[in-house]
């Protein structure tokens, strides 16, 4: 998967492309990362990228033509860096156009899954007051991370990379860790059910008993009961998503301990 980010401070991803999923990611192979700046198609000696708005308005607006030209190269880049196919240069994929804005559709795991299958994707990270209207006829859809305004686009736009990288084929060391969690397909969307590990007991919080026994039906059926009460309790909305409108259960008593008493929450 090949993905491209426009943005005036490339600098900013230097550590993130380094380490963790997203380094491993690059060093296999499974994910090609380029950053490129808008400033490189600027306007006059200082590179201008941004205007004031027509109408009048406080703040500055990024100039349509700079954000083009720059998506424009990076295609022209991938197309010459193209490996040669049986009868002559293989045509490199044109990205799928992604405008990172608090106007666009909410960022969700569907569409981590749905960009992740893609060989290619472009993420334009906004600057100061927003884009010139006319980008939007150059993208092919906008996301939001949520219901906030942020300075710029490139925290969004790690995200989005971070959420895609690990859905990779061989980008996490066990597959399976990416399909029962929240919001996965195999979890019906429902909130993933409580973990625990090594020690049996702290300070008073002891493992539930049915997940220490080994019978695996048994946990089965305490993890999906869990993951539909965490879900109506926390998340009410993804609840009647699941359900069709159903309404959220009553909740369920605490996980038992040894001693026989319930578990502070």
């Amino acid at each position: 998967m090949r993905i491209d980010v426009v943005t005036l401070f490339p600098e900013l991803f230097e550590g993130f492309l380094a380490i963790g999923m997203v380094g491993r990611g690059l060093a296999s192979g499974a994910l090609a990362v380029r950053t490129r700046s808008p400033r490189e198609f600027g306007l006059g000696r200082h590179r201008s990228v941004d205007d004031t708005p027509y109408g009048g308005g406080s703040g500055m607006v990024m100039r349509v033509d700079c954000i083009v030209r720059c998506l424009e190269a990076l295609d022209e880049a991938a197309a010459e860096g193209a490996p040669p196919g049986a009868e002559g240069p293989a045509p490199a994929p044109r990205a799928h156009r992604v405008l990172l804005t608090p106007q666009g559709q909410p960022f969700r795991q569907e569409k981590a899954i749905e960009l992740a299958a893609r060989p290619a994707v472009a993420l334009v990270c906004g600057r100061y007051e927003g884009f010139d209207e006319r980008v939007r006829a150059f993208v092919d859809e906008e996301i939001s991370l949520g219901d906030f305004v942020m300075t710029g686009g490139e925290v969004a736009a790690m995200a989005v990379i971070d959420a895609c990288v690990r859905l990779l084929p061989g980008v996490l060391g066990n597959a399976v860790s990416a399909e029962h969690e929240s919001h996965s397909p195999a979890m019906s969307g429902l909130l993933e059910y409580p973990q625990y590990t090594r020690p049996v007991e702290f300070r008073g919080h002891k493992v539930p008993e049915v997940l220490q026994q080994g019978n695996h039906a048994a946990i089965a059926r305490w993890r999906r009961a869990q993951a539909e009460q965490r879900t109506a309790e926390r998340r009410p909305d993804l609840w009647r998503k699941a359900r069709g409108g159903e309404p959220a259960p009553s909740p369920l008593p605490s996980p038992p301990t040894k001693d026989g008493g319930e578990a502070r929450r």
